[in-house]
């Protein structure tokens, strides 16, 4: 098992209380597995991405424990963190390709993060070179400055700079949300091909594109205001989704081929709770057409069906 993480707790502290971003979050990833994280905007997937690795001083870990590779994993201490980033744990971020450093050539960066890290570029440089080759880049866009580069461009090296190190867990979050289709494509074919390999172990994807994750994860977590709703794999979680908010999500995608007469998009009636204060029990039961008066309690988390996973009280949590 790379990652198991087991009922975490993180809040970000605002002038006006915390908030509770990650309130009890539970789930495994295997190795070798690709991990689809999904759900509307607010729901915590970049905070829980952010949290595997302490990379935002607001964050506060109120609970909870972080195992990877059966080792935990520090979170709570940002100093102990330090070795792990990139060599154990590696991101990439939201809006990477406005993260380089507009002043410094493409290598020279690449070169500063090693020696951040321990490493000697000199050691590493075959590697590079051939990681970017994989990647459909040339070696001389090390002596590039990243806006000589196009968004797709930057992307890739960025992709390719998070990896270098072999970590064990990769989190990407919206690497694709600013490509256009094709790259887009291209980037996470990528991004598989980078695990087939055995560069990464395993891997979480956050992303609002579910048709986009269902084409390369094997697995898809849906999150709702700062819980787990549903893990299944990522042909159950498409074609068969058992939790309401799941189904709900779903079927505000467009079908591929469909036009507007043939089908109508639906889409989910209210706006996801407030995290300052938020309500007890299910929190997706203001917006669920199930809901009933047990709603008022939290569901746990239950295996429906071998590996698939839902928390609802009509969907096998009674």
């Amino acid at each position: 098992m790379t990652l198991r993480v087991n009922d975490l707790k993180v809040y970000y502290q605002t002038l006006r209380g915390d908030v509770h971003a990650l309130d009890g979050v539970t789930f495994d990833l295997a190795d070798g597995e690709i991990m689809g994280l999904a759900g509307e905007s607010g729901c915590g997937k970049t905070t829980l991405g952010k949290s595997l690795i302490r990379l935002d001083t607001r964050m506060r870990h109120v609970g909870g424990s972080i195992e990877l590779n059966g080792k935990d994993v520090p979170i709570a201490d940002d100093k102990a963190m330090v070795p792990l980033r990139y060599h154990e744990i590696s991101l990439i971020p939201q809006y990477a390709m406005s993260a380089l450093n507009p002043t410094r050539k493409i290598g020279k960066m690449i070169n500063e993060l090693l020696r951040s890290r321990g490493v000697n570029p000199a050691d590493r440089a075959e590697e590079l070179k051939r990681r970017l080759e994989l990647v459909g880049l040339d070696v001389d866009v090390l002596d590039r400055f990243p806006i000589e580069l196009s968004g797709g461009m930057k992307q890739r090296v960025v992709m390719v700079m998070a990896t270098l190190l072999d970590p064990s867990l990769l989190i990407a979050d919206e690497v694709t949300s600013a490509l256009d289709v094709s790259t887009q494509r291209a980037v996470a074919e990528s991004m598989v091909e980078f695990r087939d390999r055995g560069f990464v172990k395993s891997m979480m994807f956050v992303t609002h594109d579910i048709s986009l994750v269902y084409q390369m994860a094997d697995t898809i977590m849906v999150m709702y205001a700062g819980h787990v709703v549903e893990k299944a794999s990522a042909d159950t979680i498409i074609n068969e989704p058992k939790h309401p908010y799941t189904k709900m999500l779903i079927s505000a995608l467009p079908e591929v081929g469909s036009k507007g007469a043939e089908s109508r998009l639906e889409g989910i009636p209210g706006t996801p709770p407030g995290l300052l204060n938020p309500p007890t029990g299910c929190r997706f039961k203001d917006r669920c057409p199930l809901a009933f008066s047990k709603c008022s309690e939290r569901p746990p988390m239950v295996e429906v069906e071998p590996g698939h996973w839902s928390a609802c009280w009509k969907t096998g949590g009674e």
